[in-house]
């Protein structure tokens, strides 16, 4: 027999996405579920580093003081490693917000008050995507969420001004019903819902690695770019003395490198990745000198970097699958998380019914572009030339002899904008 279980709001993904949009809204007073397919603790293809914009908002979902406590350094510099070349500037500090504006209503009441902080955090750091998760998760299960994990939403189908989502944990099946349907799935991996994406084989596709390393020489408060053939990357010190680095790469570089005559038959991408940062930035090499890698390199992708719908067959999305920017600017939690937040707000002030579900679909696309479209097309353009041999060379050229120029490129990237409705 086929388990029902009715909801307000069903979340899939229990990303920093999700677990944001099923928080606020549970502490509005919504019936909220989230459905995870993987088990936590668990590591992700991340390059983790939060900007300081973001820190009101862990605060208003009672995370903000657990997040200080676990995460690296502050990051006061920003630098690029490509080649021989290794430059820095200053990492501009978050700037204030307006007023603070009222929060999302709860259900059938007032709005809820999103207070000021007293202490100002100016800088960004990282928290590793194994424990950041975790303490997400957690304060969305004390705020009364239903946590379905591990389970896999496999699908979406209407059922009158509801719709009905498929779960399957091993051979047991559970029906979930609710008005609302939340993606906060990301992008990476297709599947059987109307909202995930489908394969690509491109030689341009971008693939993403991601490793931990402990014992690294890089300055604690420095996060370098990472520009190189075929790709790019950052590093950053998070939590607990690791060192997080992750990169894209194409996949034509991949395959070469893979194929190098140097390079023995058996090589894995990870290892032929690994290689190809060592060989082609000084800064890695003296970074990870004395280091030693900690757990394996992970692999995803294709990205796909582009803004897409936020609301189209009855369905929200967040996260990365509402749209990403290339992970050159280092913002993919900052938009996942506020995305989420943006849209809760959307949600908990709209009316029932379908007509209002439109309504506030319409309105989180706008409040969604408003936010992050300039970041968007900045990063795509930084990542076409990172990309590029040549204007990589000309754009190393133009930071060694300008490197202030870091600096207003992560001005650029979102880093010191903040989230609406905070100061």
């Amino acid at each position: 027999m086929t388990r029902l279980s009715t909801h307000d709001a069903i979340i899939i993904g229990a990303g920093p996405a999700g677990t944001s949009v099923a928080l606020t809204l549970a502490r509005r007073g919504w019936a909220v579920a989230i459905v995870e397919k993987s088990v936590f603790p668990r590591r992700k293809v991340c390059g983790e580093y939060i900007s300081a914009s973001n820190l009101a908002l862990l605060d208003q979902l009672e995370i903000g003081d657990a997040w200080r406590a676990n995460a690296g350094p502050e990051i006061r510099r920003v630098g690029l490693f490509s080649g021989e070349t290794c430059a820095e500037a200053p990492m501009p500090p978050a700037k204030d917000g307006p007023p603070a504006k009222d929060g999302p209503p709860a259900k059938d009441g007032p709005p809820a008050k999103v207070g000021r902080r007293e202490k100002k955090d100016g800088f960004g750091r990282a928290l590793g995507r194994d424990i950041f998760d975790c303490l997400l998760l957690q304060a969305a299960r004390s705020a009364g969420v239903e946590i379905f994990q591990p389970c896999r939403a496999v699908a979406i189908d209407p059922d009158g001004e509801a719709q009905l989502v498929r779960i399957q944990a091993g051979n047991e099946t559970t029906m979930l019903r609710a008005p609302v349907i939340v993606a906060a799935h990301g992008s990476w991996e297709p599947g059987p819902l109307p909202s995930q994406l489908g394969k690509t084989n491109r030689p341009s596709d971008l693939f993403g690695f991601k490793a931990h390393f402990t014992g690294s020489s890089l300055a604690p408060d420095l996060m370098p770019l990472l520009i190189f053939p075929g790709g790019y990357g950052g590093m950053v010190s998070a939590d607990h003395g690791r060192l997080s680095i992750s990169c894209c790469i194409r996949r034509d570089m991949l395959a070469q490198l893979r194929k190098h005559p140097r390079h023995p038959s058996h090589l894995s991408a990870a290892e032929a990745v690994s290689r190809h940062l060592m060989e082609s930035c000084r800064g890695v090499r003296d970074a990870l000198e004395s280091a030693a890698v900690d757990g394996p390199w992970l692999a995803a992708g294709p990205i796909r970097p582009g803004i897409r719908s936020g609301y189209k067959r009855d369905i929200f999305r967040v996260g990365n699958a509402a749209g990403e920017s290339h992970p050159v600017i280092a913002e993919g939690i900052s938009m996942a998380l506020q995305s989420g937040w943006l849209l809760a707000c959307e949600l908990s002030c709209a009316p029932s019914g379908r007509a209002g579900r439109e309504m506030a679909g319409r309105r989180y696309e706008a409040a969604w572009k408003s936010l992050f479209s300039t970041r968007v097309y900045a990063a795509a353009a930084l990542a076409g030339i990172a990309v590029s041999p040549g204007s990589a060379t000309w754009m190393a050229a133009i930071v060694r002899n300008f490197p202030q120029a870091l600096t207003l490129g992560a001005q650029l990237s979102g880093k010191t904008k903040p989230v609406p409705g905070f100061v």
